[in-house]
């Protein structure tokens, strides 16, 4: 009787499962048109908002013109191309090159009542970013990720070399900076569209320093910092 009852266990427990796996292909049907791609491209759009992370120098308590130097978030707006490979189920390999503008303001407040003292930074970034992306289980044609990875980034509108540039706090044109973010997938029957939440930070220190000018003095290390919402077509 007992063999005969863990048998019934089995069969019952074998039906759910093929149950279970129908349903879930049934309801994952444009996920599974995408599955048998090793990779894809697409395009990726987005918006973002930059600022330093700005550390003072030892010279910034002796000096007696600026108070406080903070940094100033700007928008900006992102335009890429995408290029996802697989590995295995879960995990992909993305490399997305990207065109970035953005806008950075250094703001330097004197000690008594004046006039706050600005440097706008305007860049146009060529940027390479590497990921990887981890995915969850699919459910209804849906997915939840996370991925993290590290960028380069070059300025080609950089400033640091043009005549006004010793009057100027300068930044270097090249940037590394390692990055994560979360998002979600979204399969439709034709392509992939992936709205993705991502932060940057930089590890390099983009700060020219220029001894003549006080602004730079004040001033040990800069780090750039990016948060970016961006939409990724994909497939």
């Amino acid at each position: 009787m007992q063999l005969v009852h863990c048998k019934k266990i089995i069969a019952i427990w074998a039906l759910m499962t093929a149950g279970a796996a129908l349903s879930a292909q049934s309801s994952n049907y444009n996920y599974l048109d995408f599955q048998h791609k090793p990779y894809y491209f697409g395009v990726t759009l987005g918006i973002n908002k930059s600022d330093y992370a700005v550390f003072r120098s030892k010279d910034f308590i002796g000096n007696d013109s600026i108070s406080r130097v903070e940094s100033v978030r700007g928008p900006g707006f992102n335009l890429g191309i995408v290029t996802n490979l697989k590995i295995g189920d879960y995990f992909d390999l993305r490399l997305l090159p990207t065109l970035s503008f953005a806008e950075r303001r250094l703001e330097y407040t004197p000690p008594k009542s004046g006039p706050v003292r600005q440097r706008k930074i305007g860049a146009v970034f060529v940027e390479v970013p590497f990921q990887v992306r981890f995915k969850s289980e699919p459910y209804h044609d849906k997915r939840a990720f996370v991925v993290a990875g590290v960028k380069y980034a070059f300025d080609v509108a950089n400033e640091s070399k043009t005549r006004q540039a010793d009057e100027l706090v300068r930044v270097a044109p090249t940037d590394f900076s390692i990055e994560g973010g979360v998002g979600m997938q979204f399969f439709f029957p034709f392509f992939i569209f992936s709205p993705e939440i991502k932060y940057s930070h930089g590890i390099s220190n983009v700060l020219l320093f220029n001894s003549a000018l006080e602004q730079s003095t004040v001033l040990d290390k800069v780090l750039s910092r990016t948060f970016t919402i961006s939409f990724h077509f994909e497939g």
